[in-house]
């Protein structure tokens, strides 16, 4: 495969920014949201039920209290992750967006408190914090 000329290279930094700008400006509005309100009354997706219930069918080992990478980086989970995503590609706007997510759900949003993912491993963690009432820590700050 040949290399990318320099006008290809900006064009995907310009990408790479762009991404990083909508994950954090997403970042940003949905901390001040949790911050602001009762969790367990918000809905993220219009099948917010559906999610929850085929996440934790799924992926019932993941933590949603404090997660680990390792559920979400390795070969294994890649694959497993990618297969469920894929099932809403047509149901769930934006669902294989760039996203950031936080490990802790007490926490913000800090370089140690956040990994990257896409928004449907964001949604099917936040509606099950948001479910299980973790989230409620972070209004009580």
């Amino acid at each position: 495969m040949p290399l990318p000329s320099a006008d290809e290279l900006e064009q995907l930094e310009d990408i790479e920014k762009q991404w990083a700008v909508k994950a954090m400006h997403h970042a940003e509005t949905y901390f001040k949201l949790i911050s602001a309100m009762d969790c367990s009354k918000l809905r993220l997706t219009s099948i917010d039920d559906e999610i929850y219930k085929d996440f934790i069918e799924n992926f019932p080992h993941i933590d949603v209290k404090h997660l680990d990478e390792k559920d979400f980086k390795s070969p294994e989970s890649k694959d497993k992750w990618r297969h469920w995503i894929n099932k809403y590609e047509k149901r769930v706007n934006e669902f294989n967006f760039g996203c950031l997510i936080r490990i802790d759900p007490s926490k913000d949003y800090t370089e140690e408190n956040t990994m990257f993912g896409v928004r449907m491993q964001f949604y099917a963690i936040e509606i099950a914090r948001n479910k299980l009432g973790l989230n409620a820590a972070v209004r009580k700050q």
